[in-house]
This record gives C-alpha cells, sequence and structure tokens, in this order.
C-alpha cells in the first residue's frame, strides 16, 4: 500500500511539472522562454557591447516583442539563456531606447535595471 502511495504522489509531481511547462503562460505568454532569445539573436552584439549599432532586424524583433509581451524582453534578458550567451543586462536594456522604441517600459524596473 505504502509503495502504491509513493507511485501515485511521484506521478502527480511528474505531471504537475508536465502540464506547468506545457500549458504555462509566463512572461512570454505561451512561448517557451527559449524561443523568445533565440528570436533576439539579431541583437546580441548590441546586447553586449553599449556602442555596437543596434541592427535594424533586431529593433524589429524587440519592438514586436515588447507590444505582443512586455515583461518578455526582461525575463529574457535576466535568463540563465542570456547569461550563457555572454549578454550584459545592464547594456541590453538599452536596446529599445538605442531603437527608439516609445511604447517600451521606461522607468519600469528588470531585476535590479531600471528601463531607459
Amino acid at each position: 500500500m505504502k509503495g502504491c502511495l509513493v507511485c501515485v504522489f511521484v506521478f502527480l509531481v511528474a505531471s504537475r511539472a508536465f502540464f506547468e511547462e506545457v500549458g504555462a503562460a509566463g512572461e512570454c505568454g505561451k512561448t517557451p522562454i527559449r524561443s523568445a532569445a533565440t528570436s533576439l539573436s539579431p541583437c546580441l552584439s548590441s546586447a553586449r557591447n553599449v556602442r555596437a549599432k543596434v541592427p535594424p532586424t533586431c529593433c524589429t524583433k524587440v519592438g514586436a516583442l515588447i507590444s505582443t509581451a512586455p515583461k518578455c524582453l526582461c525575463a529574457v534578458l535576466l535568463s540563465p539563456l542570456a547569461k550563457q550567451a555572454g549578454i550584459n543586462p545592464a547594456i541590453a536594456i538599452t536596446i529599445p531606447k538605442r531603437c527608439k522604441i516609445r511604447n517600451r517600459r521606461a522607468g519600469k524596473k528588470c531585476g535590479r535595471y531600471v528601463v531607459p
């Protein structure tokens, strides 16, 4: 009987994790954060160097992300994926301003950073 309860408990925990992963609507909506991060690959050099010119494709991707899921950009910039890619969040958070995106979350916090 005890073994059966353990099996049921393990099943419930595993299925909960599966359903949270599949159906979760986090900061990026239903888009997995890895996909959101990958879509911002044109921004890599600009996210590492504040003096690097921001490519128009990066601005387009960032603008689209901000208009569909405003908190997603912050979630991506603070994710372990961004850290692994060598992205500096303090620099990356300036990309919307450098792109002259008007509807950016200016003055809002992104972790310990404030969006310019």
